[in-house]
């Protein structure tokens, strides 16, 4: 699903390398932020566990601007993984356009629920899953016990996309 015009939002494998620099852009941004590299609980993504994974470029310059995956945990439920966005876009809709992707995306695979999980030092990561329709839910999976994750959940419907893509 394309939700901004100045956008192309590409479905890529897992190994696809400009996902791998956008993933590691992530990495050392976090690793930054927590002032450590141990910072995931549980098993990193990958291919193997990856059902979806995006690519978002900027139609105008063709560079990429971002990335984002879907986990599934069950038949019915999918994780929102390294949903990761450049620095210099940041507040121009980027990380709502792939969401919105992510999301008709779990439509189509029969995912009815996602969930994200976002740290402590994640205030922005929060925030945008706040205003993305996501609620706070008892931490989950990897996440339970692990003080400095805040998990969300979202059940998703035919509508839920396009409700994302306008916010």
């Amino acid at each position: 699903m394309q939700t901004n015009p100045r956008l192309h939002i590409r479905q890529v494998p897992w190994a696809n390398p400009v996902g791998a620099d956008l993933r590691a852009a992530q990495q050392a941004e976090l690793d930054a932020r927590f002032g450590r590299p141990d910072h995931e609980p549980g098993p990193v993504p990958s291919e193997s566990d990856s059902a979806v994974f995006l690519v978002a470029y900027d139609k105008g310059s063709g560079q990429p601007v971002g990335c984002g995956g879907l986990r599934l945990l069950d038949s019915r439920t999918a994780e929102i993984k390294r949903l990761y966005v450049l620095p210099y876009t940041r507040g121009s809709g980027v990380a709502s356009s792939i969401l919105a992707a992510l999301e008709g995306h779990a439509h189509a695979l029969g995912i009815t629920r996602l969930t994200a999980e976002a740290g402590s030092v994640q205030t922005d990561g929060r925030q945008f899953y706040a205003n993305s329709g996501f609620a706070p839910v008892p931490n989950f999976g990897p996440y339970i016990g692990v003080e400095h994750s805040f998990c969300y959940a979202k059940a998703i419907d035919s509508h839920s996309a396009a409700h994302t893509a306008m916010a």
